[in-house]
């Protein structure tokens, strides 16, 4: 480094002395050289990158096209002098430039060499002679050229000058230091130039600059040697700030890269000398000692292990650093990492398993009852394979708890992922190893976060699953989820056979509809129906409020919800089907008492001094209020009710009869409304976004109703010259489903006979042309929704009594329900005066 050192000064020497006594010469010398000719006339050639300078010596580039051909000409010529001129825009297209696109101050240059190249065009060496203004552009030429005036420097050396001159020397020495590229354009430019006048080294200084085409074009326009070496410093002194900062980062790059050298170099010393003590093993070891004592917990089926074997050679003979160790030992990572042969104990203890069932829930019965049969079956047969159970129901009504029940009464892991959305068959199946960043499908990551090969799986949201080019998740779950095939399951990934039999799947829905049927046939389907009052007011008092009491920090004794307060909750602000409406509103409760004893408290706290006495303390404790809500205090909590009433009418008028149905969200209400206006045409319209199973009803309705016009309104005309209006109201909402037949007839009985309908009468069923009632879905639903708009009788089709006897006896009390076969059964119970 010393020598180097040396040798940088002794250059700066010598360079300070040649520039010192160039500048010493006397610039009135005489010339012993023939004085060059000054041409009227030379052809011009564009350039777009940087303007060159008068002493410099630089190559270009001619490509074949038209200046090829200027430059043969030129070639010829005697003096070989050709103008270079810059364009005003960098990107210009120097084949199309005319005089107007070019600036009109350049260099002329006299060709040195031509160098010929194998593609065609010539490498050209020129010497920039001096600075020439165009004048005029010369016609009748198809090339470029001009007259113009060529003008040399004719400045004396002043002190002034000859102090810039010093400066800009001191500028350069300080640019060689930090930038070694500048010491070659140094030497070249003294082989080439002398500095005798400062208007030279004022374009040599500006030249090593990066500064824009812009900046050099405006020294190169310069023609006052003051002016321009004062520009050409002002540009050096930018040069060397930038090369400065430059500098620095590159110190501090250096750096950090030698430290992070340093530190590596050292890791892989330490590594060899514990590795030659025996004190630690290399990666590929302890990978292999890893996978190996997988192995010994595990009991591996025969072909499975041969895999495993094979790819265990395998990861020996490759290099830790390639990438293909990387792909073979997570392979090796997931085939060792599955619990082959490791399974949960399974309690089939029915006590404790009921007794589980009734702590997380409330109610659903049947639903209990046969999930105790599933456990009383695996008590005799030692396992529940091939069981695959589809929970049913609308949102909010507890689907995925009752997973997690059924988890812990039989002792199992539970692992849950939502299929909701998931367009992917790879989710389910895996990618394929070619892949990067490939990984196993769901099942098998679910394996491997459960460590056992019977856990309780439960895929949610199956109605919601999508398809796209990707492939169909749902025909993949169809492998999965039949007990003759999920034996011998085959992920993509893994390549071998996975047996999932001993697996419990629960699945989770809100309808069936989307579901396609092959899927739908694999299950066994138990519905979850939606919660009455009853329902929600015992869950709200044993799980909800206590729950929500503990994660707000409140006491029992603080917080009071009245019987009533939880009525007018339930049915003002969370009708819904499921309770998860009702645990939002009790969370909106319990919020607004925790802020204000939480500011209770902050206003007994001292604020002047951080200590306290016993005596504080104590009246701290003393001040408690009770917060009791009642209906008069819940608008406070709640603000006005969303709810008023499921019911339109309370007295239900002249046309107008009460429907039952089936959603998605649970049961509900539908009225269906009658009117008649004056037409020459009688006819018939539906309203309401009635889907097309609706209309046909419409249509059922209307013509049956004409049939048998004179068993149930003798004496009636059926709507001579009046156009029948139905309509269902929300007409926001899409209706449809073939439950309303009765309903229909029923509203257009009451709006010919001019008779009102039973009072708080509800009814439901499919009616066939000839007046048959057919039976439907969704009678608990449907009850359920009767109760809460508070019908008291109804009327269902005769085949679904089995479906109304299954319901539980609270369901079922204060209603009068009647079973008809024929619409016959339906005319005396809605006209009972007729």
């Amino acid at each position: 480094m010393n020598k180097q050192a040396n040798d940088d000064d002794a250059f700066d020497l010598d360079l300070e002395e040649t520039l010192m006594d160039a500048l010493e010469e006397d610039s009135h010398r005489e010339e012993s050289k023939p004085p060059k000719a000054n041409p009227q006339n030379v052809y011009i050639l564009p350039i777009n990158r940087r303007p060159f300078f008068p002493g410099m010596a630089a190559p270009i580039v001619i490509e074949p096209g038209p200046y090829y051909e200027v430059l043969k000409v030129v070639a010829k010529s005697k003096f070989k002098y050709i103008g270079l001129l810059l364009t005003r825009e960098e990107d210009a297209d120097i084949t199309k430039c005319s005089l107007k696109d070019l600036y009109t101050v350049g260099v002329l240059a006299r060709i040195l060499r031509i160098i010929p190249m194998d593609q065609g065009g010539a490498q050209v060496v020129l010497s920039m002679e001096k600075r020439l203004t165009i004048n005029q552009l010369l016609k009748n030429n198809k090339h470029l050229q001009a007259s113009i005036t060529c003008h040399e420097d004719h400045s004396k050396i002043s002190e002034e000058l000859k102090a810039y001159s010093i400066s800009i020397i001191s500028t350069i020495k300080e640019l060689l230091k930090l930038n070694p590229l500048f010491k070659e354009e140094l030497q070249i430019f003294l082989g080439h130039s002398d500095f005798t006048e400062p208007g030279k080294l004022a374009d040599f200084a500006v030249a090593l600059t990066t500064a824009t085409r812009e900046e050099l074009q405006d020294v190169l326009e310069t023609f006052d040697v003051q002016l321009r070496i004062d520009r050409s410093l002002s540009l050096l002194k930018k040069e060397l700030d930038l090369s400065k900062l430059q500098n620095s980062i590159n110190q501090k790059i250096e750096s950090t890269i030698s430290k992070s050298q340093k530190e590596f170099f050292l890791r892989e010393q330490l590594k060899t000398i514990k590795k030659e003590l025996g004190i630690e093993k290399d990666e590929k070891t302890c990978d292999v000692e890893k996978f190996e004592a997988r192995l010994k917990k595990r009991e591996v089926p025969e072909e499975v292990l041969k895999t495993i074997q094979e790819e265990m050679e395998k990861l020996q003979s490759l290099e830790v650093m390639s990438a293909e160790y990387s792909v073979c030992r997570n392979y090796l990572d997931w085939l060792t990492v599955i619990p082959w042969g490791m399974h949960s104990d399974t309690g089939y203890a029915i006590e404790s398993a009921e007794k589980i069932l009734a702590e997380d829930h409330y109610g659903l019965d049947d639903i209990k009852q046969r999930i105790l049969e599933f456990i009383g079956i695996g008590k005799l047969t030692g396992n529940i394979k091939g069981s695959i159970i589809c929970l049913v129901g609308p949102p909010g009504v507890g689907k995925t708890s009752i997973g997690k029940s059924v988890a812990r009464a039989l002792g199992r892991q539970f692992y849950r992922f939502s299929v909701g959305g998931m367009r992917d068959e790879a989710e389910i199946k895996g990618h394929r190893r070619t892949y990067i960043g490939a990984m196993p499908g769901k099942l098998i990551q679910a394996l491997k976060y459960t460590q056992t090969m019977n856990p309780v799986i439960m895929l949610d949201e199956v109605d919601k699953i999508g398809s796209s080019y990707h492939g169909d998740p749902a025909s993949a779950l169809l492998e999965v989820l039949d007990p003759e095939q999920n034996k011998e399951f085959l992920d993509h990934y893994l390549d071998v056979r996975c047996d999932l039999s001993n697996i419990l799947f629960i699945i989770t829905a809100n309808v069936l509809d989307s579901i396609p049927e092959p899927l739908k046939d694999r299950m066994e389907i138990l519905r979850l129906s939606g919660y009455i009052l009853e329902d929600k007011l015992q869950i709200a008092k044993k799980y909800l409020i206590p729950r929500q009491r503990k994660l707000m920090g409140l006491k029992a004794d603080r917080v009071q919800f009245t019987k009533e307060a939880m009525i007018s909750m339930i049915n003002g602000y969370a009708r819904e089907a499921g309770v998860r409406g009702l645990e939002n509103q009790i969370k909106k409760v319990l919020r607004k008492i925790a802020l204000k004893i939480a500011r209770q408290q902050e206003d007994l706290e001292p604020k002047k001094t951080k200590r306290t006495t016993k005596k504080k303390e104590e009246k701290t404790e003393d001040v408690k209020e009770t917060f009791r809500i009642t209906p008069a205090t819940l608008t406070e909590y709640l603000g006005k009710p969303i709810f008023t009433s499921d019911r339109y009418y309370e007295v239900t008028p002249v046309g107008v009869a009460t429907g039952l149905a089936w959603t998605s969200m649970g049961g509900a209400t539908l009225y269906i409304e009658a009117i008649k206006v004056h037409s020459e045409k009688n006819g018939m319209k539906l309203t309401g976004q009635a889907g097309d199973v609706m209309k046909e009803s419409s249509e059922i309705a209307w013509s049956y109703l004409h049939s048998a016009l004179f068993k149930y309104a003798p004496g009636h005309t059926f709507f001579d010259r009046c156009q029948v209006h139905i309509h269902i109201p929300e007409g926001a909402t899409p209706k449809d489903g073939p439950s309303a037949g009765i309903t229909m007839v029923t509203s257009l009985l009451s709006l010919l006979t001019d008779t009102a309908i039973l009072p708080d009468l509800g009814m439901t069923g499919e009616l066939t042309l000839t007046g048959r009632v057919l039976p439907i879905g969704g009678v608990k639903e449907k009850v359920i929704a009767a109760k809460r708009a508070g019908l008291k009788t109804l009327i269902f089709p005769k085949e679904n009594v089995r479906d109304y006897d299954e319901l539980p006896s609270y369901i079922r009390k204060g209603l009068k329900v009647h079973f008809v076969d024929h619409y016959d059964e339906v005319f005396p119970i809605a006209f009972p005066q007729t």
